[in-house]
């Protein structure tokens, strides 16, 4: 018998998307199964309240109660990091595998070694959030040396909202950004429901698209020693890197 391999992914919990999405990417992986721990999101910004959802005691006891599943990773499928600084998401994975003995890696820091290792130097971004945070994800990446080469948000706050954002658009969105031709397109946020359609995009715009739907579980899947290269119908992450 195959021996199970679990994930555990800790979920903002306003959020629609990511557990169909991360269930269906899963799909050509019998032994892979997904399990999910939610904390409160409510909204996006860069305001005192909206900052405080993302303190780490509150994500830890979620992570402490995906730790009781024996999952094999644990993935925080957030993005805050993009406007916190990417600092925090390396703070919270030690205190996740200090706390519960598991391996711990986060959709954003994924992302970075994706980049990295693509060699990716301008780097276009579809998100849906607000003017100031879209700036700070900007900013924190020119920080790191990508150059931004196109560029498309939204402009909302309230987080269920994203998964409202009809897939056409998102697409359209990044077509976009792919004319800027950039050496990589990011989509930025685990509420949007885009990352089926990356293996499309990519067909049509010769551009690499990685959703932080996707990058989460590609990650985990290679700390839990899974052939990524087993997923074949969700872009060149899975294939190509």
């Amino acid at each position: 018998m195959t021996k199970r391999v679990l994930l555990g992914m800790l979920t903002p919990s306003s959020n629609t998307a990511l557990e169909p999405i991360t269930t269906a990417m899963l799909g050509e992986l019998p032994e892979v199964s997904a399990h999910f721990s939610r904390f409160k999101v409510t909204e996006i910004a860069l305001s005192n309240k909206a900052l405080a959802q993302f303190d780490n005691s509150e994500i830890l006891r979620a992570a402490e109660l995906l730790a009781h599943a024996k999952v094999d990773v644990i993935g925080w499928n957030g993005t805050s990091s993009g406007w916190l600084g990417f600092e925090a998401d390396v703070r919270l994975c030690e205190q996740i595998t200090a706390a519960t003995g598991i391996p711990a890696t986060t959709s954003m820091l994924a992302l970075n070694e994706i980049l990295e290792h693509q060699r990716v130097k301008r780097l276009g971004y579809v998100t849906p959030y607000l003017d100031d945070v879209q700036a700070k994800i900007l900013e924190n990446y020119e920080k790191l040396g990508f150059a931004c080469q196109g560029e498309r948000h939204l402009g909302l706050q309230d987080n269920f909202s994203f998964s409202e954002v009809p897939v056409v658009q998102l697409e359209d969105m990044t077509r976009d950004v792919a004319k800027e031709k950039p050496d990589a397109i990011t989509i930025i946020c685990t509420n949007l429901r885009v990352a089926p359609s990356a293996a499309k995009l990519e067909r049509e715009t010769g551009i690499p698209v990685y959703d932080t739907i996707a990058t989460v579980v590609w990650k985990c899947l290679k700390m839990a020693g899974v052939d990524t290269k087993r997923v074949t119908q969700w872009g060149s992450l899975f294939q190509q890197v």
